[in-house]
């Protein structure tokens, strides 16, 4: 489980490509200083597994070294399918986030890393100190996100700002726009959304879902 408040701006340092799965390298120090494999970080707003922590020798005492570089992660066909991260290649940036702890603040909202489907973002409109993007809503997502709800992008915890039949908004401040990839993706671009979970249950619950 995360909160969509992304760590850090990491970089993709090699993806190895294994048929129906993929091994993606990804470059970040802050996410791995204190992670060991079989953790859970957030990319782009999937829910990975860490398999290997990169420039840490087998076997070796994690005390006596400098936090590693980076990690490596699995991601199986289904998520290729499903997400971005197909399209990631070296040197494309993406939002990390590590699990959260039952005892840290929940500062954006419950986000599983779970992608419901990819949009492409519209449009962007500057501002003097924000700035709006308007983004496509998926059919099949559109009845699970309301103006002023919470929904995730790319893993980032954003509020809808405005809303219509096949696109939502959301306003990023000048702390968003610098540290995630939302501050450089541009119009075209494809993103992951995920929607409120607490939505998806209110539908089963009142026997909604098909």
């Amino acid at each position: 489980m995360f909160t969509g408040i992304v760590e850090d701006l990491g970089e993709v340092e090699a993806v190895e490509h294994l048929g129906d799965s993929a091994r993606v390298h990804v470059r970040s120090a802050v996410v791995t200083a204190d992670t060991r494999p079989g953790d859970s970080i957030a990319v782009n707003g999937v829910c990975l597994t860490v398999t290997v922590l990169l420039a840490e020798p087998p076997g070796s005492d994690r005390s006596a070294l400098p936090p590693p570089r980076g990690f490596a992660a699995d991601v199986m066909g289904e998520t290729l399918k499903r997400s971005s991260l197909a399209a990631v290649a070296p040197g494309t940036k993406v939002n990390l986030e590590r699990s959260v702890r039952l005892e840290d603040r929940l500062g954006g909202h419950l986000v599983q890393g779970h992608v419901d489907d990819t949009a492409a973002i519209l449009q962007r409109t500057p501002h003097e100190h924000w700035e709006v993007v308007r983004i496509g809503l998926p059919p099949g997502l559109a009845r699970y996100v309301a103006h002023k709800g919470s929904i995730a992008v790319d893993g980032i915890s954003l509020t809808v700002s405005a809303i219509g039949d096949d696109w939502f908004e959301v306003s990023l401040i000048p702390e968003t726009l610098s540290r995630t990839t939302l501050g450089v993706k541009e119009p075209g671009e494809t993103v992951n959304l995920e929607v409120d979970v607490i939505a998806k249950y209110v539908e089963k619950l009142l026997g909604g879902a098909q």
